[in-house]
C-alpha cells in the first residue's frame, strides 16, 4: 500500500510540473507573439468596455536623432554691424559664437544654437544686412550611429569589468602585467567610444550656422519727382539759387579789381572835373 501511495504521489508531482511548464511555455509564446506581431487595432479599440480611453501604441520605439546645420550668405553696407547683431541673436537663443574672421569688406563666422531654435534664428539672421544671397539647411539622421555607439559602449564596459575582475584574481607579476596591459587597451577604447557618443550628442543638441557677410556700396538715393506745381517751384528755386551763386561768384572775382581800380577811377574823374571847372570860359566879342 505504501509503495502504491508513493507512486501515486510521484505521478501527481510529475503531472503538476508538466502542467506548470506547459502553462509557462504558452505564456511565453503568447508574450513573444505579442512583441513580434502585435494585434492589428480594430474599430473601437481605443476604448475599454466601460468607456475608458487607452493610449494607442506609438509607431517606432526609437526616437530619431537628427544633426542639423545651415549656411547663410548676406550682403551689407556695414559688415561689422551685421556681425555684432548676429552674435546677439545667437546668444539670445542660448547659443554661442565659434570661429570668426571679420574685416571691413568680408566676415565669416560660425554660430552654434540649440537645434529646436534653429528655424527662428535663421529667420532673424536672414533679415540682417542689405540682402540675402543664399540660405541652405541640411539635416543628417544619426540614429543608427547613436544606437551603434551605445551598444558598443555597453559591450566595452562589460569587457573592462571582466578584465578588472581578472586583475583582482591575478597572483603572479607576469599575470598582473599582462592583464593591466589588456585593461589599459580596453579602457582606451572605452574612452574613444565615450567621446564619439558625446560628439554625436552635441551635434544633435546644438545646430551650427556657417555665416558669410560681404560688404557692398550703399545704394544711391532715390530720384525725386519734379513734376507738377511743387516740382516746378522746386526747379525754379534751384535755378534762382544757381543764378545767385553764379552772380556772387562773378562779383567775388571782380572785387579785387574794383577795390583797386574803383578809387583810381574816382580820383581821375575828380581831377577831370576840377580841371574843367578851372578852365576860363571864352567871352563873345
Amino acid at each position: 500500500m505504501r509503495t502504491r501511495g508513493r507512486a501515486a504521489l510521484a505521478l501527481a508531482g510529475v503531472a503538476f510540473v508538466l502542467a506548470g511548464c506547459t502553462s509557462a511555455g504558452q505564456g511565453a509564446s503568447t508574450a513573444d507573439n505579442a512583441v513580434v506581431a502585435p494585434a492589428a487595432p480594430q474599430q473601437g479599440a481605443g476604448k475599454t468596455e466601460k468607456g475608458g480611453s487607452v493610449t494607442p501604441p506609438q509607431p517606432g520605439a526609437t526616437e530619431r536623432k537628427l544633426a542639423r546645420s545651415a549656411r547663410l550668405e548676406l550682403t551689407a553696407t556695414k559688415v561689422t554691424d551685421v556681425v555684432a547683431q548676429a552674435r546677439g541673436i545667437a546668444q539670445g537663443a542660448g547659443g554661442y559664437t565659434g570661429q570668426e574672421s571679420t574685416g571691413d569688406e568680408l566676415a565669416t563666422l560660425s554660430l552654434a544654437v540649440p537645434a529646436d531654435k534653429l528655424d527662428g534664428v535663421l529667420d532673424q539672421l536672414s533679415h540682417l544686412g542689405s540682402s540675402l544671397v543664399k540660405r541652405e539647411l541640411s539635416t543628417q539622421d544619426v540614429t543608427e550611429q547613436v544606437v551603434d555607439v551605445e551598444s558598443r559602449l555597453a559591450t566595452q564596459r562589460a569587457s573592462v569589468e571582466r578584465i578588472r575582475a581578472l586583475l583582482a584574481r591575478a597572483t603572479s607579476v607576469s599575470e598582473i602585467a599582462s592583464v593591466e596591459s589588456e585593461l589599459t587597451s580596453r579602457e582606451s577604447t572605452l574612452e574613444s567610444l565615450e567621446q564619439q557618443r558625446n560628439s554625436l550628442a552635441g551635434s544633435v543638441a546644438m545646430a551650427t550656422v556657417a555665416m558669410t557677410v560681404r560688404g557692398v556700396a550703399a545704394p544711391p538715393p532715390a530720384a525725386e519727382d519734379h513734376s507738377g506745381f511743387l516740382g516746378g517751384l522746386a526747379a525754379g528755386w534751384d535755378a534762382f539759387l544757381a543764378f545767385g551763386g553764379g552772380l556772387l561768384t562773378v562779383l567775388g572775382a571782380l572785387a579785387p579789381f574794383l577795390l583797386i581800380l574803383g578809387p583810381l577811377g574816382w580820383l581821375g574823374w575828380w581831377a577831370y572835373r576840377r580841371r574843367r571847372a578851372a578852365k576860363p570860359v571864352p567871352t563873345e566879342s
